[in-house]
């Protein structure tokens, strides 16, 4: 498992390999905690512009910009107000949060402490996804080094500003990775998608304003503040600033956790050269889905030779999307047909049942898969999955639905010969004139 850099000096992954990086002793040594001590001297507005500057957008998936997201907290609320930690991870395909939880947990509380004196919030709270239960007692360790430090609680470093950040584990809901169904199951409730508006700014927890963000996204305003918002930018494009995570898995000879600048030019170099290419050497790239599972895939033509950026506006102009940086890589070997089923049958069962679109919808898109997997396939399947999906795409409740979805209308339109060969078995003519 490869953990590093590449194209830039390592930020977020500065502490991985240092022994005890984890201890309060070893972040401050490299550097922790000077950020803070630097924003309480700044005024939250300030904060705010600097984190705008810095062109940081969400690496929870959706990319909203988070100086914006910090802004729209209203500042004369009478009402507690609260900083979440989004460290469900759930999105398939992802696993860079958890190395920044296991390994530098010190930078993900000074992250949410700066967060704190900005939005006037005294209470945070480190939502973890059900199987990162056992991550729980390297962050209560970290947080006990910090209180005892005087960086949490009360009267942070004599600023007058106090406040406190504690642990939650959920279930391993893949709905709790949605801001609203997350702040629904801290609360003790199903966690169900919330409808919106109102935005968790302006009614989150306990329908008080609240900040919900993602580790990567809290650990990287430590070396916002540090460097500057412009400084930090550069370091990616003008839209999509800093350096990102990637979560690297399947067919390459060097999966693991590397650390880009935005931007970074191209993917085919980042899979064939950085990621030591291809696992298997007589076997050629067929797919990739770049950015977890929710995300479109990719095929062959539309990486090779096409100088595909890696930030958000790049892997949109390509034909998918960023997400979460959780990029899976096949080979000629696999059948899309069968990995766009396993997928399908992930969104059916990882469905909250709340509304009709997504419930129903993931179900019928499973069946249609067995029946097609069974050699029962109808000539017609493709385009009524194709239908199905867009019953669901825009039409449900809260983002899950679009999730589903997504990975199966660019499976069939992007692999038509991967399902035209199963159709075959029961039909003449496959699916080609239904695509």
């Amino acid at each position: 498992m490869e953990i590093k850099a590449i194209g830039c000096e390592p930020l977020q992954l500065k502490r991985m390999h240092i022994e005890d990086g984890h201890t309060l002793k070893v972040y401050q040594e490299t550097g922790g905690y000077a950020s803070l001590r630097k924003a309480l001297e700044m005024s939250p507005d300030d904060i705010i512009q600097t984190v705008k500057d810095s062109a940081l957008r969400g690496r929870g998936g959706a990319g909203f910009p988070t100086g914006m997201k910090w802004s729209f907290v209203p500042k004369d609320s009478p009402k507690n107000k609260y900083v979440v930690c989004n460290a469900d991870e759930s999105e398939p395909g992802s696993f860079k949060d958890r190395y920044l939880l296991e390994r530098d947990p010190h930078a993900l509380i000074e992250g949410m402490i700066i967060a704190g004196y900005t939005l006037g919030a005294s209470t945070g709270y480190i939502y973890y996804r059900g199987e990162y239960n056992y991550l729980i007692a390297v962050m209560d360790k970290a947080l006990a080094e910090a209180r005892e430090a005087g960086l949490l609680g009360e009267n942070i470093l004599g600023s007058g500003f106090s406040m406190n950040i504690h642990t939650h584990t959920g279930a391993g809901a893949y709905i709790c990775g949605e801001e609203t169904a997350l702040l629904s199951s801290l609360e003790g409730f199903r966690g169900h998608p919330r409808m919106k508006p109102p935005f968790p700014a302006v009614e989150g927890l306990y329908a008080s304003p609240t900040v919900v963000n993602n580790v990567e996204t809290f650990t990287s305003v430590p070396q916002i503040i540090e460097m500057g918002g412009t400084a930090w930018r550069d370091l990616g494009t003008e839209k999509s600033g800093g350096t990102k995570l990637w979560s690297i898995s399947g067919h390459v000879k060097k999966p693991g956790v590397y650390e880009l600048p935005m931007g970074y030019a191209d993917m085919e170099k980042f899979i064939m050269e950085d990621c030591g290419g291809m696992l298997r050497d007589d076997k050629k790239l067929k797919a990739v889905i770049p950015g977890g599972s929710s995300v479109y895939i990719m095929n062959a033509g539309q990486i090779l030779g096409k100088g595909v950026t890696l930030d958000y506006e790049g892997l949109v102009e390509a034909g998918s999307m960023l997400g979460t940086g959780g990029m899976m890589v096949m080979d000629e070997t696999v059948d899309v047909m069968e990995t766009t089923m396993n997928l399908s049958e992930f969104y059916k069962h990882e469905s909250c049942g709340w509304c009709t679109p997504c419930r129903e919808g993931t179900d019928w898109i499973v069946k249609i898969f067995h029946r097609i997997a069974a050699g029962n396939g109808k000539p017609g399947d493709a385009q009524l999955l194709l239908d199905i999906c867009d019953n669901i795409e825009g039409k449900s409740f809260c983002p899950l639905g679009d999730a589903a979805a997504w990975p199966v209308q660019s499976a069939i339109r992007q692999f038509p010969d991967d399902f035209m060969k199963w159709l075959d078995k029961k039909t003449n003519g496959g699916i080609t004139a239904n695509v």
